[in-house]
């Protein structure tokens, strides 16, 4: 990549927005400076900006402004649980003077609205002067209540743009402005006058009819509905707050300093007290302790630690006493990857999403001109200039399709929140929508449906010049090189290694390399092969031995000649069966793919329940078979933990990285699991479903309650405060809907 060729990323905090039009307009606003790709989320008030490096992030500033809203580019150096939606600005739309919170706006408006609505409604309480009473109790209302919905279509109209504020200010306006020239130039202003109650349109004469009532619900439904939202927000948010919390302040040096964590660097020793967090990513150097890892894993039972063994910043020691040399500080540690990918999801946008942003963004005009047309219509036909009114105002104000802004958007915010509670770490809203439609769940074995934990079961020495200890010696050592669960079982059958020289790692076959003056190879039988030639018979009878019994043979020897073959193998997980079951139970097709032996696979697949298996299938062999399938018609998920499962991860139309994979898998896949074993895919999978089912609910809700609605609006059937109404109450329907996806059960077990 060439200077020029260079980008970087941002996050802007945007300040303004009210609905799905809005997001739409900052987007366009941004692409538009040449170079700029960007993601506004309404949920999370944000815009994640990509961008040449040579761009002074100003102009971003400038581009939001451009649009009619403020926003400020997020430090680095601030904590990202700062700005976990609205966290750290309470999203106010404040006045000129100071900041009034919605809640305070929402009381003092409830409070002076309430005698409006009653006297209206009720003619028996219309005492002599009433309207003028509404006309005093509404001014307020309308103008300090509703300001943060004006000044938003002030700002908006400024810049030339239609929003949703902009039906808001249009309806309520309307509404005051008619009641008050009425009061002021007709007969509503009458000392005496009373009103029936009427749902359902007007017939009075024009000038003595007035809508104080309405212009006052509105607002205050209205305000609810922003109050709600916010709320949720935040509430739906707290995840990525909580995972951040976990860490610790300050940390104790070995010399019994203590510093801010963020002070930490690589390589040094700190101390870990019984009770005491573990303050960075790090292997433990001296002590030994329970750990409790139920953060990362959902398991509540603690983890024995010792000398050599990796512990993870945020993990509460239970007892014992540490000391930890840092590997990881900072936004390197485990837990700020896992809230980035949190983040990062809750930030992106879903297919669904687009599409809805896409149509609020015309929807506005399409409004006002359809509102305009009510009101010629029901003149043009004899109706009544007050009847026509009436249906206008109706139009303006049930046709802002907030709820469709606020359909996606949370529903993610508060799906991808609880995965990261139960350990499921979802990258986007596009594994989500994957998640959902997958029909097969290809599983890898090794580490996966297996616990990955190799041990040795046997040596079968061939050759009559040679000596088991030998074999271990050179086996052990030349494996100790590798990271590959095999090859930990082979290094563990010597404690004195030698060096090894020229090691060379053949993915997915086997390792070479030059032990005590020897060239030493092992690994598969087709593998050792390339070294001697054709197998003796022995050696392909002790394999067969080996598969038959369901391990692993590896064919071991040096200087051209097999000298043994050493047996390994794994134990199934114990959940493994149970978690099968219930893939299998979703609908989904369940097939175990795995670069292992067919004895051994077959030995797995059966213990596990699994009906369909392929074996002695090498990394690319997993794409080829991921890719035929597809080819198929299938949508497939690809569950492993290696690096020889990365590519099939990418490839696959969903990758999920089991919890100790290897940062390769992980970084290759679209959700991320932190537990062990299968259940925590159950969790992830149901979790994606239920989220998208909600999705689909709100969208439902979102176009079904504009569809249905406005004819009614259109034909006079719908009082506008009754239409105000409805329209604050489908956000909140939507919101609250979203957040029931925060009782989503745990893990399957």
């Amino acid at each position: 990549m060439t200077p020029t060729d260079a980008r970087s990323d941002a996050v802007l905090d945007i300040e303004g927005m009210t609905c799905a039009s809005c997001v739409a307009r900052v987007e366009k606003r941004l692409t538009r400076v040449e170079g700029v790709d960007a993601t506004v989320n309404l949920a999370t008030e944000t815009a994640r900006v990509s961008f040449p490096a040579a761009l002074d992030p100003d102009e971003l500033v400038q581009a939001v402004r451009a649009a009619g809203y403020d926003a400020v580019v997020r430090p680095r150096t601030v904590p990202a649980e700062g700005h976990v939606a609205g966290a750290d600005h309470a999203h106010d739309h404040g006045d000129v003077a100071g900041r009034t919170s919605l809640r305070t706006r929402l009381i003092v408006s409830a409070a002076l609205a309430v005698p409006v609505i009653a006297v209206s409604m009720v003619p028996a309480w219309q005492f002599p002067g009433w309207q003028w009473l509404c006309l005093v109790l509404t001014t307020p209302i309308v103008l300090w209540g509703g300001w943060p919905f004006h000044r938003a279509t002030f700002a908006a109209g400024r810049h030339g743009a239609l929003t949703m504020d902009t039906l808001i200010t249009l309806g309520t306006g309307a509404a005051f402005l008619w009641s008050l020239w009425a009061m002021l130039f007709g007969t509503a202003g009458r000392i005496g006058l009373t009103h029936d109650a009427d749902l359902f349109g007007p017939v009075h004469d024009p000038s003595a009819l007035v809508y104080f009532e309405v212009s006052a619900a509105v607002t205050v439904f209205l305000l609810l509905g922003r109050v709600v939202e916010q709320r949720s927000k935040r509430r739906a948010g707290a995840a990525v707050q909580a995972l951040l919390a976990l860490s610790a302040a300050e940390v104790e040096l070995v010399d019994g300093s203590r510093i801010p964590v963020e002070d930490l660097q690589v390589g040094d020793d700190f101390l870990t007290r019984p009770g005491e967090k573990v303050a960075s990513d790090g292997r433990v150097a001296q002590g030994r302790a329970s750990v409790d890892q139920s953060m990362l894993t959902g398991e509540s039972a603690p983890v024995e630690v010792g000398p050599g063994d990796v512990v993870t910043g945020g993990t509460l020691a239970v007892d014992g006493r540490l000391i930890v040399t840092a590997t990881s500080v900072g936004a390197d540690t485990r837990l700020a990857h896992m809230a980035r990918l949190v983040e990062d999801a809750q930030a992106g946008k879903s297919h669904v999403q687009r599409l809805a942003d896409r149509i609020s963004a015309v929807f506005v005009p399409i409004v006002i001109a359809l509102s305009i047309l009510t009101l010629v219509v029901w003149v043009a036909l004899g109706g009544g200039i007050a009847a026509g009114f009436t249906a206008a105002v109706a139009v303006l104000i049930i046709a802002c399709p907030c709820a469709l802004g606020l359909a996606t958007p949370i529903a993610i915010l508060v799906g991808t929140g609880r995965g990261a509670q139960l350990g499921v770490l979802i990258t986007g809203p596009e594994a989500l929508e994957s998640a959902d439609r997958i029909d097969t769940v290809i599983l890898d074995k090794t580490g996966t449906v297996t616990t990955g934990e190799m041990s040795v079961r046997g040596i079968d020495v061939l050759d009559a010049d040679t000596h088991a200890d030998t074999v271990a010696h050179l086996v052990a050592s030349l494996e100790h090189a590798s990271e590959h669960p095999v090859a930990r079982a082979l290094a563990a059958l010597s404690a004195t290694p030698a060096s090894v020289e020229e090691f060379t790692g053949h993915a997915g076959r086997g390792v070479t390399g030059t032990v005590d003056g020897h060239a030493v190879f092992a690994g598969r039988p087709a593998f050792a092969e390339t070294h001697t030639g054709a197998l003796p018979d022995v050696v392909t009878a002790a394999v067969r031995r080996a598969e038959e019994a369901g391990a692993t043979a590896v064919v071991a020897g040096w200087d051209g000649r097999v000298r043994a073959v050493v047996t390994v193998a794994d134990t199934v997980r114990p959940d493994s069966a149970a978690a099968v079951s219930s893939l299998q139970g979703m609908g989904l097709h369940v097939l175990l793919l795995t670069g292992d032996n067919a004895g051994a696979a077959a030995t797995a697949a059966r213990a596990a329940g699994i009906d369909d298996v392929i074996s002695g299938v090498l990394p690319e062999g997993k794409v080829a078979e991921i890719r035929r399938l597809q080819a198929a018609g299938r949508r497939v998920a690809m569950v492993g933990d290696g690096i020889n499962d990365a590519a099939a991860l990418a490839t696959a139309d969903l990758g999920i990285a089991m919890g100790g994979g290897t940062d390769a898998a992980v970084h290759a896949s679209d959700i991320a699991v932190t537990g062990v074993g299968l259940a925590p895919v159950v969790t992830a999978i149901r979790l994606s479903r239920r989220t998208m089912a909600i999705i689909r609910g709100n969208l439902f809700w979102a176009f079904a309650y504009n569809v249905a609605a406005l004819p009614l609006a259109a034909f006079g059937l719908l009082n506008p405060m009754i239409a105000g109404a409805a329209m604050a109450f489908s956000s909140v329907f939507v919101v609250l809907n979203s957040l029931r996806l925060r009782a989503a059960p745990g893990r399957a077990r």
